[in-house]
């Protein structure tokens, strides 16, 4: 008889300031994922956290989970909790990590994987609010405001609030590949990929009254993605004129829409790399890419990954 695999341990990190929503996500969404992970929290003293709210949340658990986990993911706390240096026990903690465990923040927990030098040199995200303040205080990291998550190999980092559920829809993708992670996403009631990056959440001046969306045209392209779709098709479609689609395309989304072509086409050959035995070529044409070529230049731009090399770590997984 095989004898069962260890599941996958997750350890969240709560700190004093903590955001009650963001420090469930993980349990919840990890939680669905047919058993693959377990996850458990963790303060740096055991002891109960202060939330932002008006309640402390007590763990079951000391620091010394972090030694055990494969993947750590640290919690946010209130921007009024953010300090330059590490609170009291934060740098002991951290060190208890393993050299080969993943590590994760969510929203503003990326100040804390910061002041610990963890993001040095590294490509990062944080909440758009506070990223001009992360930029002074952190300039030996590469911070990109403008996306939901950066995946730079062992160390993550999200945007606020729900983009921990992106991150955390993107672990399961990564370790068992999409069809589990959709299935997640259909237990959970959330998209299993967003459009776009948080650029298209920063404030802005509200849009004309009657002002017409890209959502119907959005929704229309990802049905003909095989189909070589130009912005004047887009906006013929929304029955608007090209310069005003794009700018009302970019205001929602947070990208061009060339862009976010190029970013469902290389969604869609993911998941066929994944689910099907197509040749590259024949993916390429279903997703609109004019060759193999092509889909191999976009995919190794979106993730740093050959198809082949990509196929045979998540058929592998499958």
């Amino acid at each position: 008889m095989q004898a069962q695999q260890r599941k996958h341990r997750v350890a969240v990190l709560a700190l004093d300031g903590v955001y009650p929503f963001e420090l469930g996500i993980p349990s919840r969404i990890l939680g669905a994922a047919d058993g693959h992970y377990e996850t458990l929290t963790c303060s740096v003293d055991g002891r109960p956290v202060q939330t932002n709210a008006d309640f402390t949340i007590g763990v079951r658990h000391g620091p010394e989970v972090l030694a055990t986990a494969d993947t750590v993911v640290v919690a946010p706390v209130a921007s009024d909790w953010v300090t330059a240096e590490l609170p009291d026990g934060v740098a002991e903690a951290l060190a208890l990590i393993r050299p080969d465990a993943r590590i994760v923040s969510i929203c503003t927990a990326a100040f804390v994987l910061a002041a610990a030098g963890l993001l040095d040199g590294r490509r990062a995200t944080t909440h758009w609010q506070v990223a001009e303040a992360f930029g002074r205080m952190y300039p030996r990291v590469d911070l990109d405001p403008d996306v939901l998550f950066v995946d730079d190999g062992r160390v993550l980092t999200s945007a606020g609030a729900a983009s921990g559920v992106d991150i955390c829809l993107h672990l399961v993708r990564k370790d068992h590949g999409s069809e589990l992670a959709n299935k997640v996403a259909r237990r959970c009631v959330v998209p299993p990929f967003r459009d776009g990056g948080q650029a298209q959440y920063i404030e802005q001046p509200v849009p004309e009254a009657g002002a017409a969306s890209t959502a119907a045209t959005r929704a229309w392209a990802l049905e003909r993605l095989d189909e070589p779709l130009a912005l004047a098709d887009l906006a013929t479609h929304a029955r608007m004129s090209p310069r005003t689609f794009a700018r009302r395309f970019h205001d929602e989304v947070g990208i061009s829409p060339g862009r976010w072509l190029i970013q469902q086409r290389v969604v869609h050959a993911r998941h066929l790399l994944e689910a099907s035995d197509l040749s590259v070529d024949q993916i390429a044409g279903r997703v609109g890419f004019a060759t193999g070529a092509s889909l191999r230049q976009h995919l190794h731009a979106a993730i740093g990954v050959s198809p082949q090399a990509y196929r045979r770590t998540f058929q592998t997984a499958r």
